[in-house]
């Protein structure tokens, strides 16, 4: 089984609603900690290894590239890494 990458909600507005107002009157950290968690259940229910690393690929991928135009010797990558 290969990750799936077209569209596959049978409810999909549905689920984003549910999403947005789970975050609701969280803070950042609190916001980030929820993701994490959702992720790593979601990734139980999945529980293929060869999935899941296609997943973060594919995620990985869609990230923008990183400018370097801001950054100067000694600061933080936009990653968040020295």
């Amino acid at each position: 089984m290969s990750l799936i990458t077209a569209s596959h909600f049978d409810a999909g507005d549905d689920f984003y609603e549910a999403l947005i107002a789970a975050h609701h009157g969280l803070e950042p950290a609190q916001s980030h900690a929820f993701n994490a968690r959702l992720i790593l259940l979601l990734a139980n229910h999945i529980g293929r290894q060869d999935v899941l690393l296609e997943a973060l690929s594919a995620a990985a991928r869609a990230l923008p590239a990183p400018s370097t135009e801001a950054l100067t010797p000694g600061s933080a990558s936009p990653r968040g890494q020295a």
